[in-house]
Formats: structure tokens, sequence, C-alpha cells
């Protein structure tokens, strides 16, 4: 679960990133990296509730 949390961190903080510079910035390359990690994160968030849940149930 450790290892699941440290990789939405390093996800989360690449969408932070790219999502910056396509507001600041209106870079377009940055907003399609922004969309791909938010589908990741969104993945990984999922995956983190449902650890979490078996975890909580023990």
């Amino acid at each position: 679960m450790e290892n699941l949390v440290s990789k939405i961190k390093e996800n989360f903080a690449a969408f932070e990133k790219d999502a910056a510079l396509q507001v600041e910035k209106a870079n377009k390359a940055a907003g399609t990296r922004a969309r791909k990690a938010s589908l990741e994160l969104e993945k990984m968030l999922k995956e983190f509730r449902k650890t979490s849940l078996e975890h909580s149930k023990k």
C-alpha cells in the first residue's frame, strides 16, 4: 500500500506541473500530459480505495 501511495504522489506531482504549464503558458502538449496523468490518477485512486477497504476489514 505504501508503494501505491508513493506512485500516487509522483503522478500527482507530474499532473500538477503539466496542468500549471497549460494554464499559465497555454502549453497544449502539457495539457495532453495532464489529461493522461489524470486518467492514471483515477485508476490509482480507485485501487487505493479498494486496498484501503480491504485493510480496514482486517
